[in-house]
């Protein structure tokens, strides 16, 4: 699996940038739906993104669009699954 990874960096590295991206701007968009009182991006799809990789995203999502900040669900889990994401990444391509 190291090699695998450490051969693929680049590959890891541009989903890891799309996936994070892509969890700033649902909690943008859900957070306009909210506003206009209109259908919602579901809390558990908003978790997922951090939990495939989207941490980092999700974690600006929720600060910079003031989304989520107060339930303790979004501020327990998401810094939760960026720590787990960091350490796997630490333990994968550092020892």
């Amino acid at each position: 699996m190291k090699d695998f990874l450490t051969n693929h960096m680049t590959g890891v590295l541009v989903y890891l940038a799309i996936v994070n991206l892509a969890a700033f701007i649902a909690y943008g968009i859900d957070k306009r739906r909210a506003r206009k009182k209109r259908w919602r991006i579901p809390e558990l799809t908003l978790i997922m993104f951090a939990a495939i990789g989207g941490g980092i995203g999700s974690l600006c999502g929720m600060f910079f669009w003031h989304h989520k900040t107060r339930k303790l669900k979004f501020l327990f889990c998401v810094p939760c699954l960026l720590v787990l994401w960091i350490i796997a990444g630490v333990c994968i391509f550092v020892m």
